[in-house]
């Protein structure tokens, strides 16, 4: 069973309408609220009219004229684009159970909105408006550059051509825009955010499944940000293959620990290094032990953090548990994601716990994290949109940090590798040996090619 079977107990299908101009951040929000909700079992999906608009008008034709209201032509084109991306929510909500789907375009004008206010009712789905409202010339100008750097419409254009282009662009949606507000549109259900979250405006916000949405938008902001992610140093169980647990790190361990002030000064780069980075850790002996050279103040333990509680078979070998218990053994290789050690828990158990963990994360700024193997797969798969059933199979080796930077249309990774040996822990399905394949014949062990919100492809850096 989903973590919240919202669709079946109130039988309740939602589209958010993102409303506002472009440099605004609607298209993070969008992606975020999609994998905050996919991860959480809620089947959701967002319908980005720019990457429609894209697929009938070429790259090389899309300046800010397109945009402008008197452009009778680029008003057919983008008019074509909402209709494509409409037609195609619309037949996923029906053919694909969807639950939560996004509609993201500016929807700048009240006329747009009612036709698609009208459509939605018509197909008994409840419209929802998330308006991003921003003033804030200092935030605009920083998301400008956000989108002119990862925007395909600017993948191939001189940096100043992108960044004149796109400011007519926003002139031209200037002359049409009409905001939300509670007068003029009391009777819909909306959420409006100000300067992303100084200040946040709701209306008529009335099932369960919006108010989680609302809930999760709060505690969202949009600044530019990174997050550092690390298992902790090889431990003493790691060596004699056991799971759970609360070694102490193993001579390598330490020396990992000892080498990761230095790999977060390089993944910081040289203009950042003065940044005062938040260090989590799990409450277990191995996470802190880690984080203990980190010239950081701020250290805080998260109980939520802690790794995943394997019940009766703590402290045993994978060969062990294949021998003692060979039916459990099988069933967490049938479906890893869902299996629930006996007396422990599951993979679905650790992401009901981080929901807390994640809603903290989405309020901080930069933040490195050392935890475990299992608690770091499902952050992981968080932020990249990995499916469940893949995110239990992901290689997240020791003795690697590895930085997220979530952007508009993607989140851009990178991996340092520290130059000390470590075992790995990473057991292949259908075996009890430790190692991963060397062949490539097990899928998803090592997602190094990583796929934006656009389905483009993006290397990861070693």
């Amino acid at each position: 069973m989903p973590v919240y079977s919202i669709s079946h107990v109130e039988n309740v299908r939602v589209c958010v309408v993102m409303v506002g101009l472009p440099a605004r951040g609607k298209s993070l929000i969008a992606q975020k609220i999609v994998r905050y909700l996919s991860w959480l079992s809620i089947n959701s999906k967002c319908f980005n009219v720019g990457s429609y608009r894209r697929q009938i008008v070429s790259d090389t034709q899309v300046t800010a004229e397109l945009f402008d209201p008197s452009n009778e032509e680029g008003m057919k084109y983008r008019q074509e684009a909402v209709n494509a991306a409409t037609v195609d929510m619309m037949k996923w909500f029906l053919e694909e159970n969807g639950v939560v789907g996004i509609l993201d375009a500016t929807n700048s004008t009240r006329e747009r909105r009612d036709r698609i206010l009208k459509l939605c009712r018509e197909n008994l789905i409840e419209p929802m408006f998330l308006e991003s409202f921003c003033s804030d010339q200092d935030l605009i100008l920083q998301n400008i550059l956000d989108v002119k750097t990862t925007s395909p419409d600017y993948a191939n254009r001189d940096n100043d051509f992108a960044t004149n282009d796109f400011l007519q662009r926003i002139k031209y949606y200037e002359e049409v825009y009409e905001t939300m507000d509670e007068n003029t549109d009391s009777d819909l259900t909306f959420i409006k955010l100000i300067n992303v979250n100084s200040q946040i405006i709701l209306n008529r916000i009335e099932s369960y499944l919006e108010s989680r949405i609302v809930y999760y938008v709060m505690n969202l902001h949009i600044k530019p940000r990174s997050i550092w992610l690390s298992r902790h140093g090889e431990s003493e169980f790691n060596l004699t293959g056991q799971i759970g647990g609360d070694a102490n790190l193993s001579e390598r361990g330490w020396r990992y620990a000892k080498k990761l002030p230095e790999l977060v000064l390089k993944s910081l780069g040289e203009e950042n290094k003065h940044t005062n980075l938040t260090v989590w850790t799990s409450t277990l002996k191995r996470t802190q032990q880690t984080a203990s050279f980190l010239p950081y103040k701020k250290k805080l333990q998260w109980k939520a953090l802690d790794e995943l509680d394997a019940g009766e078979c703590d402290g045993m070998t994978y060969e062990q548990i294949e021998q003692e218990f060979p039916e459990d053994f099988k069933a967490r290789d049938d479906d890893k994601y869902e299996y629930r050690y006996k007396g422990g828990e599951s993979y679905r158990d650790i992401v009901i716990r981080l929901e807390p963990i994640i809603m903290e994360l989405e309020r901080q700024e930069n933040i490195l994290i050392i935890t475990h193997q299992a608690v770091l797969r499902c952050l992981y798969a968080y932020f990249m949109n990995v499916p469940q059933e893949e995110s239990p199979w992901m290689s997240i080796p020791l003795h690697t940090l590895i930085k997220l930077e979530p952007r508009a249309y993607l989140t851009l990774v990178s991996r340092i590798k520290a130059d000390i040996p470590a075992v790995s822990t990473y057991k292949e399905k259908g075996t009890s040996q430790l190692g991963e394949l060397m062949n490539g014949d097990s899928i998803s062990k090592s997602r190094d090619l990583i796929k934006d919100s656009e389905g483009r492809v993006i290397l990861e850096n070693k």
